[in-house]
């Protein structure tokens, strides 16, 4: 593993989350930032992705759609992952997106991401939390009459987004542009730390890697996951840790960017342990 630099050492008062040890599974290539402010607010940040992002095996659908862009009216971008590899292939391909495309993302880090492509912002963002449920809650997509629309998303995922634009009368076409992995993982080395320094919170952010975190730890680690506060970042991943088995509630985060996920776990950690704050 390359050195990381240290954190950035918190200043005296400054530390709410001093003491805790979170384990981190976001994708390899996303999971640092997120690290890093656990770091600075004084937590241990212990990096274990339980997804990896690859590019889909056949790209030949997905370039075809991009070649036709200009026949929707609506593209929709499900992640981060998605408006990286579809703008990449979109600049290279084409230029750029087509003039009156209107763009929708499901959540704020997906939003940013568009940002950072396009300088500009979607149409269409959640007004809160980075679900798809929040994002038909927006007034702009409640009538979607005779509505050509691109999903870009990876390989499989839910149905429900499509479903209920479909519903609202639109014409929905996926474009999936990345596959979804279990990356390979030192399962002991998580073993032998839990066991002997514990485990104060696991962040998860998507399901596939919720349930993809379960199935890697083993059992004798999954008793100790599902005794284990988790920060999901929807109602629908706390519904699935609960499915899991994860006895305490699930700590629900307002939306999937880091900043939403370090300020569950200082809310967390003030009503859990109140003296802890008061001396900082």
């Amino acid at each position: 593993m390359a050195d990381r630099p240290p954190p950035e050492s918190a200043a005296p008062g400054d530390a709410p989350l001093d003491g805790l040890t979170v384990l981190v599974t976001r994708p390899a290539h996303q999971a640092e930032p997120l690290c890093r402010l656990l770091e600075a607010a004084g937590a241990t940040a212990v990096r274990f992705p339980t997804l990896a992002i690859e590019d889909v095996a056949d790209t030949g659908p997905l370039l075809a759609l991009i070649d036709r862009l200009e026949e929707f009216h609506l593209a929709v971008f499900i992640s981060p992952n998605a408006v990286d590899r579809a703008m990449n292939l979109i600049q290279a391909r084409r230029g750029g997106l087509p003039p009156g495309l209107e763009l929708a993302a499901v959540g704020r880090g997906s939003a940013r991401a568009l940002r950072r492509h396009l300088g500009r912002e979607p149409h269409y963002v959640p007004a809160r939390g980075a679900s798809s449920e929040a994002l038909l809650e927006h007034p702009g997509l409640q009538d979607l009459a005779g509505r050509r629309v691109i999903i870009f998303r990876g390989d499989g995922g839910r149905e429900y987004l499509a479903q209920e634009m479909r519903r609202r009368g639109a014409e929905v076409t996926y474009a999936e542009c990345y596959r979804r992995t279990r990356p390979s993982a030192d399962v002991e080395a998580l073993q032998r730390r839990w066991a002997r320094e514990g485990i104060d919170l696991v962040v998860a952010t998507s399901g596939a890697g919720l349930r993809n975190l379960f199935d890697m730890v083993g059992p004798l680690a999954q008793h100790w996951l599902r005794r284990t506060p988790l920060v999901v970042v929807n109602p629908r991943l706390a519904a699935i840790a609960r499915d899991l088995g994860v006895a305490p509630e699930p700590v629900v985060a307002a939306d999937a960017s880091d900043e939403a996920i370090v300020e569950a776990i200082r809310r967390w950690r003030a009503q859990r342990d109140p003296d802890h704050v008061e001396q900082q």
